[in-house]
Order: C-alpha cells, then structure tokens, then sequence
C-alpha cells in the first residue's frame, strides 16, 4: 500500500491508557484455489477475531463473519483490521450485530481499517451500524487499496447517541478519515471531525438537526459504461422513512447518502440497493447473509 502518514502515524490518545483498555488485532488473507475463495490466514491477538469460514454461495465466495467480544469499544480501546484479498478472490465481510462507542472518561478510542483488494478480486464489506454514545471520544479511520480491475462495495452507518433512549451527542468528539485508492490513484478521500454540540450536528450544511448518516460506495472496472442505467434504477428506490437521501456516480465510484434518524430505514435502503448493485459489480445474484436475521 502506498504510504499515508494520516493512517501510518500512531494515533495519539490525550492520556495514558486505562489499564483496562483493549488492544485487538485481526488479520485477514483471501485466496483464490481453483474456484473457490479460501482464508488462507486468521491470525488475531485481543478480542477481535473470525471464527470460521462461511459458503453459504458455494465455495467461489468466503464470507466471514468479524467479531468483537466485548461488544463494544471504550476509551483507550485501540483496534486494527487488516484483510487482504489475493488475485481472483471473492469475500464478503460483515459484523453479527452494531457496533458500539462507550461513552469516554478521557482517553480516546481508534479503529483502524486497512484493505487491500488484488487484481481480479472482489471484496464486500458489510457491517452492521456503528452507535457512538454521548460523551465517546472516537477515531475511525479506513484506507482502501484496489488494484486497476477490482471490485468493491461497501457502506458505513454512523449513530450518534441513542435514539431510541432520548440520547443525543451532547458531549465527547469523534474523528473520521476514510479513503479509497484505485490502481495507486484515489478515487474518494474523506475526512471529518465532529464534538458533541457542534454547530455543524444542527446546520443544514452539516447533520441538519438528524442523528444517523449513511454512505455507500462502489466502485467496478465497467461502472462508467453502466453508471446510466444504474442511476436510474437506483434512484427509483427510497428509504422507507422517506429521509433525505441522494446517489451520484463520479469517476471511478458510486455514492449513496443517507441522513435521517432510523439505522434500520438506512440499512434496509442500503441493502436494496445492494441488490440491484451486486450483480452488475460482482456478477451475482444477492444472498442476504443469515447473520443479519439473528
């Protein structure tokens, strides 16, 4: 991977760490044997892990399913996924349920992603939501590396506080970096910082007064001559709680935002568009994964 010093330098944290603090790895390799997609490497240490290997495609698609124990991340907290997929491989990643950012007594918390998709291959990283609660003090920074004829979906759901208790993010910040290279040139760099009670939560510029905001990318070799004809059929297609929501296609990428207050009305968005855009990226049908029914 080419080198980033924003997601090569350690992450500074504004304290010790607590002694209970978690530091977690997982690591993460595809490879293609014949027609099937194996995990050729599992390797972990704290509490992140993958316990198996899934088929439930057949064998050319490796679903694997990231778990993190303690269920959620609190301050201090330090974790890093890497998964590389190899030439011609298929994997399809996601997460049992949403992913949790404990309220902070000072240090920060940091999630570090770093995937790398290889010639021919295909990657599909599928997590559930991520919930951060009042007072989190939260880094998440992701880096994408996609060989010249790779194929990538994704989507990222981010709360903030807890809807559903009254909660808002009144207290704490959260940091976001998130960046996708195609063939060593990128194609989408975001950054963001966000404090709890900042202006930009209530501007319509920014959260325009909402607690859940949503992305959605994908990016294919033949997007650009079929980016037309996606559009269309994608944009007939609404969340159910009618949130603001929009999709464009830039060179190289498709994007689709979602901003409201329902996680499950912008997953279920996500995961219909999804349907409509494996086939063209990935040449297959949707096979909703069973772990998002339990």
């Amino acid at each position: 991977m080419p080198h980033n010093p924003d997601m090569n330098a350690p992450l500074s944290v504004s304290q010790a760490l607590p002694a209970t603090a978690w530091q977690a790895g997982l690591r993460l390799g595809f490879s293609r044997s014949g027609e099937r997609t194996i995990l050729h490497e599992n390797r972990h240490h704290g509490p992140l892990r993958v316990q198996k290997a899934l088929y439930p495609e057949g064998g050319a698609v490796c679903q694997a399913i990231v778990l993190h124990p303690p269920s959620g991340i609190a301050g201090g907290d330090q974790l890093a996924i890497t998964a590389e997929i190899g030439d011609g491989a298929h994997a399809q990643l996601t997460t049992p349920g949403a992913g949790k950012w404990y309220r902070s007594g000072g240090a920060e918390a940091s999630q570090r992603i770093d995937l790398a998709v290889g010639p021919g291959a295909t990657l599909e990283w599928l997590p559930q939501e991520t919930i951060v609660f009042d007072g989190a003090r939260a880094h998440m920074g992701t880096r994408v590396s996609l060989a010249a004829d790779s194929r990538y979906i994704a989507w990222d759901i981010l709360c903030l506080g807890r809807a559903a208790s009254g909660e808002r993010f009144e207290k704490g910040e959260i940091s976001l970096f998130f960046r996708v290279d195609r063939n060593n040139h990128p194609v989408w760099l975001e950054r963001g910082h966000v404090a709890g009670n900042d202006p930009i939560l209530a501007s319509p510029a920014g959260w325009a007064g909402h607690s859940v905001c949503g992305t959605l990318l994908c990016s294919f070799p033949e997007l650009p001559q079929q980016a037309a004809a996606l559009l269309e059929a994608l944009r007939a297609i609404a969340p159910a709680d009618a949130a603001q929501h929009g999709i464009t296609a830039l060179p190289g990428v498709l994007i689709a935002r979602y901003l409201g207050d329902n996680s499950e009305a912008a997953r279920m968005w996500f995961v219909d568009i999804w349907k409509t855009l494996r086939p063209a990226c990935c040449g297959r049908p949707a096979v909703l994964p069973r772990i998002w029914n339990t």
